[in-house]
């Protein structure tokens, strides 16, 4: 059984000065244990751990609906719940699994594809997803916020060999309209930039994100600017009739949608949910674009897909749903220019 929704508890944020989502994300669950009551669990039915081995949990309550009460092993749940298989070292994992730290040409700046740079505005995010390969990057160090965007911009007008900005955090979708607005206005000024692109999951686990003044901004805002936004669903349940509605809201604005999923263990690691998660995507206005296999960082080993066993995956995808509906099989690797895309050539023969 779905739950029913869950109680929102009473806020001290003056509700009329808030815009509905940032009172929602105000509300989020923040307690496992009061996670586990909400889906009729036990603390001992999850393997729940007595530390969030730095990473507190942080789940909307809208999300927490869509998961199934009294199933220790809901793929929803699994995604966001602090479990002790955290705290269990795995060789080849890493705090920094991607290289970030300190490679930055300017604060809140990585600059490592071609033609393109990424801005980390926040390390605030909706929810706290327990695979996340910046789940130990130490923002505030790092200088991400406001106070670094005048230099960051600055950096992006000063090469004019990129052409797309990608917004990151962190959730961007988490900072105030005016301010992302603010940020879009100056970017659009940059001559030589062509794509704003924004990387969220706020829409999928918050859809009241996806409100009339993001979709002002998004949209039209800069005036110049081609927007994309890349979402990150990782199983067809994440995505119920508000969420596609939301979705396809922002479609509606000639904004085009793209999706990034990571393949998980017990998440989403069989042909049926991807192929399902692909369709329902589709319906939504939204294109499935990467399928990553995990960063290799602290605390996320237990999520791990063999690359042999995504290809498979992937090659059984293709043999049921058309080419625009299969994601592409990619891994990050530290200094590449590029995402790796991870080669089907004999999955596919094993498939034939």
């Amino acid at each position: 059984m779905i739950p029913r929704r869950t109680p929102r508890p009473t806020s001290n944020l003056r509700p009329h000065r808030l815009p509905r989502w940032r009172r929602l994300l105000a509300e989020a669950v923040s307690d496992p244990v009061e996670l586990c009551a909400l889906l009729d669990l036990s603390p001992e039915d999850v393997g729940l751990a007595a530390k969030d081995a730095g990473f507190p949990l942080r789940v909307p309550r809208g999300f927490v609906d869509r998961m199934e009460a009294g199933n220790p092993r809901d793929p929803l749940l699994l995604q966001v719940l602090p479990v002790r298989r955290e705290h269990h070292a795995a060789p080849g994992y890493g705090q920094d699994p991607l290289a970030e730290i300190g490679s930055g040409p300017a604060p809140g700046v990585l600059h490592k594809y071609r033609h393109r740079a990424l801005l980390t505005l926040t390390g605030a995010c909706a929810v706290h997803c327990r695979y996340c390969f910046r789940r130990h990057f130490p923002y505030v160090e790092h200088g991400i916020g406001r106070a670094a965007w005048k230099e960051a911009v600055a950096y992006l007008a000063g090469d004019p060999s990129i052409h797309e900005v990608i917004l990151s955090g962190g959730d961007p979708l988490s900072l105030p309209d005016e301010r992302l607005a603010d940020l879009a206005e100056e970017l659009a000024a940059i001559p030589h930039l062509q794509r704003l692109r924004v990387h969220t999951r706020l829409p999928v686990v918050l859809p009241e994100r996806v409100d009339d003044a993001l979709l002002d901004w998004l949209a039209g805002a800069d005036r110049r600017l081609q927007p994309v936004v890349v979402i990150h669903a990782n199983h067809p349940r994440e995505i119920d009739d508000e969420v596609s509605q939301a979705l396809q809201g922002v479609r509606q604005r000639g904004i085009t949608l793209l999706n990034q999923s990571v393949l998980l263990r017990g998440v989403n690691d069989h042909t049926d949910t991807l192929s399902e998660l692909s369709e329902r995507l589709f319906e939504s206005g939204v294109l499935p674009y990467y399928l990553h296999l995990l960063d290799p960082v602290d605390g996320a080993a237990h999520f791990d897909v063999p690359e042999a066993e995504g290809q498979g995956l992937v090659a059984a995808m293709a043999a049921r749903l058309p080419g625009y509906l299969v994601p592409r099989l990619v891994r990050e690797v530290p200094g590449a220019r590029t995402k790796v895309p991870v080669d089907l050539h004999r999955a596919f023969l094993q498939e034939s």
